[in-house]
């Protein structure tokens, strides 16, 4: 069944080729169509095009296939295009011509849009909760070891004093600037488009207005060619925030690897989360770290394939945009798969206390002592001449002591602040990101 169907069926070939996977993408869409449907459909019945008994009709029926849908027993039909024909063949098989009637007012390229906003605001507040949880953790993890040393780096060479809760904790607040463009694709999704047609509006007098309070819209896309416009770009938008997530999370899977190797051996995990080799009995790889790390690296190529898609495309729909949905609906699952593994293995992280007492770590104290000497009233640069030439001359004897007191060093993590901000961001978002 194809809603544009005028007494003629295309090639097979050409029906293969155009429909690809569609189908099995679409289901993702079913509770949405749904409820852009019942939307609609209030709408048509408040400025005349449906009676009232018809819209109580077509309504209980529209439950009932969500009801299908929430059991897992919804499926599109060998022969039927996509979740929109399915779900109008569904109503026009149960209700006749009062089925037919669904469809005033709006074409596939806006009931199209409106799933997929419907989609991506779900999918944008999941994502929005694994990265709650995951900071969460990072912060509890911070506080839990504010006090453990670790060396600090830059170059890969050993550097100054950092510490394992200043470690934790600068990935929780990473996730907070990460949060903010994911807040801001939320913003750019959550406008309804319904209302728009295909791209030039209709001769009905539709209440744009209606459908955006139905389905919690916090604003529409107003002009109709910008509504047609917003697919693509929408996708694009969340697809930026995924990768600003995914980058954050990559480092940090590169530093779980590094760290878990003998030569640093800062962490460790137990056996049972590490893999092993088929010839050598002693190793216990990271393995959940470096496909992490791997997945990561190919979510951040998703904005740039989504750019590609759509860089030259004409105004008003183009069935390229129909590829959008092979490239971000896997995004947010692997994104929120990512999370939700690196918080599950960081709940059994076992750090080591002890690893800044190793010898060869004595100069990340060279600065503390240069500082030192400056509070006691020695010029900066003679303080930093004397302690060199006692690390030239194998004399530096490290004090080890470590007094950082300012905001966000190594004894005022800020964490409190820090969550704050991340509370700040979270607010803007809907229920579903405070699960």
């Amino acid at each position: 069944m194809k809603l544009w169907s005028k007494g003629s069926e295309p090639d097979r070939l050409i029906e293969e080729f155009t429909v690809g996977n569609d189908r099995q993408l679409d289901r993702r869409l079913a509770r949405y169509d749904v409820e852009g449907s019942m939307a609609h459909i209030k709408m048509l019945e408040s400025i005349g095009l449906l009676k009232r008994d018809e819209l109580d009709t077509l309504l209980k029926a529209l439950s009932e296939i969500l009801q299908v849908i929430d059991n897992g027993d919804f499926t599109i039909g060998e022969g039927i295009e996509d979740i929109h024909s399915q779900i109008e063949f569904m109503l026009t098989e149960r209700l006749g011509d009062i089925g037919k009637k669904i469809h005033s007012g709006r074409s596939r390229n806006d009931q199209v849009l409106v799933d997929l906003k419907l989609f991506m605001r779900d999918e944008l507040r999941k994502i929005a909760a694994s990265v709650g949880r995951l900071f969460e953790r990072l912060q509890s993890l911070s506080e839990t070891y504010k006090d453990a040393l670790m060396p600090g780096y830059t170059h890969l060479q050993i550097a100054m004093p950092s510490s394992f809760g200043l470690w934790f904790g600068a990935y929780a607040e990473s996730l907070v600037d990460d949060m903010q463009l994911l807040s801001a694709a939320y913003d750019i999704t959550n406008q309804n488009p319904l209302g728009s047609a295909a791209g030039y509006g209709s001769s009905f007098p539709l209440d744009r207005r209606k459908t955006t309070e139905l389905l919690h819209f916090a604003d529409l896309h107003y002009n109709v060619i910008a509504a047609q416009m917003s697919r693509g770009k929408t996708e694009r938008a969340v697809a930026f925030a995924i990768s600003a997530i995914a980058s954050t999370l990559g480092h940090f899977a590169m530093d779980m690897c590094m760290y878990m190797c003998q030569n640093f051996g800062f962490v460790s995990l137990p056996d049972e989360f590490t893999t092993g080799s088929s010839i050598m009995p002693h190793k216990k790889n990271p393995d959940v770290f470096e496909i992490m790390r791997g997945k990561c690296n190919r979510l951040q190529s998703v904005s740039n394939e989504i750019a590609l898609l759509t860089a030259n495309l004409p105004l008003g729909y183009n069935r390229d945009l129909q590829l959008l949905k092979d490239i971000i609906f896997p995004a947010t699952t692997t994104l929120i798969e990512c999370l939700d593994m690196c918080d599950f293995m960081l709940a059994h992280i076992r750090v080591n206390r002890d690893i800044i007492n190793d010898s060869k770590y004595d100069y990340l104290f060279t600065v503390e002592d240069v500082n030192r000497m400056v509070l006691d009233g020695v010029p900066f640069r003679e303080a930093y001449k004397t302690v060199g030439i006692q690390v030239n001359e194998g004399r530096y004897r490290p004090t080890r002591k470590v007094s950082h007191t300012h905001i966000g060093s190594i004894g005022n993590l800020s964490s409190s602040d820090i969550k704050a901000k991340m509370d700040r961001v979270m607010s803007k978002f809907g229920p579903e990101s405070n699960k």
